[in-house]
């Protein structure tokens, strides 16, 4: 099977998200893409998360009507940060004959050296780096850190341009304003009757 991984905060998950899997699933042949929750996000230690339960159940909820689509509480399981090496280490270990692609934006790809164990997550699977509005795939920079494995490990994918964002979601329900055309209506609901981001 060819999977996609696509992990984020998801705080909450908007469509944004849901377009970008849907585009990857199209445009590399995938059978599936497993939304996956972080726990304790490496990067956002200091700055205040919503409960990862809430933050599942919303995945959930944004991802139900989609076959294709799957979410894991994998890293919700596992103690301590979520680091993506483990999390496709733990994948690879549950799905012996999948090839996975890790979903990941081009801004946070020109980033990746600064996460844990870098090299040997860029070469434990492919990665599929999605385009977004201003942040072009800086291949020079990640062919000098990564070397070879930067042009066979590392696929552009284009999506449509979406400029939605969990930060103006949260933003936007804190001064009271409509999210409506932003989530789904169930994850709209589920964020109302939970009380988030006020």
């Amino acid at each position: 099977m060819r999977l996609g991984i696509f992990g984020g905060t998801f705080d909450p998950i908007h469509l944004g998200h849901l377009l970008t899997a849907e585009a990857v699933l199209e445009g590399l042949f995938l059978d599936k893409v497993i939304f996956i929750p972080a726990s304790i996000p490496p990067h956002k230690t200091d700055k205040f998360v919503t409960p990862p339960e809430k933050r599942m159940n919303m995945t959930r909820l944004g991802a139900a009507y989609n076959e294709n689509f799957a979410v894991s509480d994998i890293e919700l399981k596992r103690k301590g940060p979520s680091y993506s090496v483990d999390t496709v280490s733990e994948l690879k270990n549950r799905y012996p004959d999948g090839e996975f692609f890790f979903i990941i934006g081009s801004d946070a790809i020109n980033d990746i050296a600064t996460w844990h164990e870098a090299k040997k997550l860029i070469a434990s699977c492919n990665f599929a780096a999605v385009t977004r509005a201003g942040k072009p795939l800086n291949r020079e920079y990640l062919r000098e850190y990564f070397g070879e494995l930067a042009h066979t490990n590392i696929t552009e994918v284009k999506t449509p341009q979406i400029e939605i964002s969990s930060t103006d979601i949260r933003r936007r329900i804190g001064e009271g304003k409509n999210i409506s055309y932003m989530v789904t209506k169930e994850v709209a609901e589920y964020i109302k009757r939970e009380g988030l981001y006020l």
